[in-house]
């Protein structure tokens, strides 16, 4: 069974594209709540047992917020997995409501400018360092100068994936060499029973020694609010989704995208139930990656 840990995409800036997220913060969204509202949840998933904990350069001030909890609560390195991304650069200016949420960038002048950031933050902690959003057309598969910085980073380096062409992006980047190495070892992958489309190659990157860690498990909150759509959940469908994918064999890390301490504590209750999963029961809660993807595009950050 996978482990759980937890992803600052929500605790690190004051919107996202979540279902019911201008909900779960309330109406102070200013940095000083968001700070501690992020602490109070890394605070609850410490005591809970999670001890991988998932940042980016573009969740706001998510590493900011990450490494003043290991710095508070006294954490060294080697009691925590911190993984961060780099090649989206954070452009609201804390707005909610702006035009331009995030910006992809996977250019060698990006990763110049993010991986000093990243590791200024979080350096001494820093476990694993992804591209964020590979895509087969965001160039970074093709880009050897950038194979070549990110291979001399010292540091494991990974891909995370987005979109519908996820399986084509993660068999292609591990493929990758420099230097007759492989360049990347983990991949970050959406999965889940909306969207599990990724799943064969995600096995594949297991079967040749990659860490596997699941994102939007909990498909950006569709799958946490009881609806007729996914009845076959139960009556705490977060709970079961969050399951099924903590049961995967090729999964090692599900992240909670957690804002309260109450939904990680529904989150945490995932990993007790052990029932054996006939997967064919959930068959029909899985649509056309093109149609979940452009339903996602299309949320409203809040």
């Amino acid at each position: 069974m996978a482990v759980l840990g937890l992803g600052l995409a929500a605790l690190g800036r004051p919107g996202y594209l979540t279902v019911d997220h201008r909900s779960a913060l309330g109406p102070d969204r200013s940095v000083e709540a968001l700070r501690r509202r992020c602490q109070e949840v890394c605070d609850a998933a410490w005591v809970g047992g999670i001890r991988w904990f998932d940042a980016a350069r573009s969740y706001g001030r998510a590493e900011a917020f990450l490494a003043e909890w290991l710095t508070r609560r006294e954490i060294r390195p080697g009691e925590v997995t911190i993984s961060s991304k780099w090649g989206y650069t954070y452009t609201a200016g804390w707005k909610v409501d702006a035009e331009v949420q995030e910006v992809k960038d996977h250019s060698a002048a990006a990763l110049d400018r993010q991986w000093p950031e990243s590791e200024a933050l979080l350096g001494r902690w820093l476990n694993l360092y992804q591209v964020h959003s590979a895509t087969i057309d965001s160039g970074i598969l093709d880009d050897t100068e950038v194979h070549r910085r990110l291979a001399a980073l010292d540091i494991p380096v990974g891909v995370s994936l987005s979109g519908p062409g996820q399986a084509e992006t993660l068999r292609r980047a591990m493929d990758i060499q420099v230097d007759g190495s492989a360049l990347f070892s983990a991949v970050q992958a959406t999965w889940n029973l909306l969207e599990p489309s990724a799943g064969p190659a995600l096995v594949e990157a297991k079967d040749a020694g990659w860490i596997v860690i699941v994102k939007e498990a909990l498909a950006n909150g569709r799958l946490a609010v009881p609806e007729p759509s996914i009845a076959t959940l139960g009556d705490q469908p977060s709970v079961t989704a969050l399951a099924v994918a903590l049961s995967r064999p090729w999964a090692d890390v599900v992240l909670s995208g957690a804002v309260t301490v109450p939904q990680l504590d529904a989150n945490l209750a995932a990993r007790e139930v052990t029932a054996e999963w006939d997967d064919d029961r959930f068959d029909a809660l899985a649509i056309d990656p093109p149609r979940y993807w452009t339903e996602r595009s299309a949320m409203t950050w809040t």
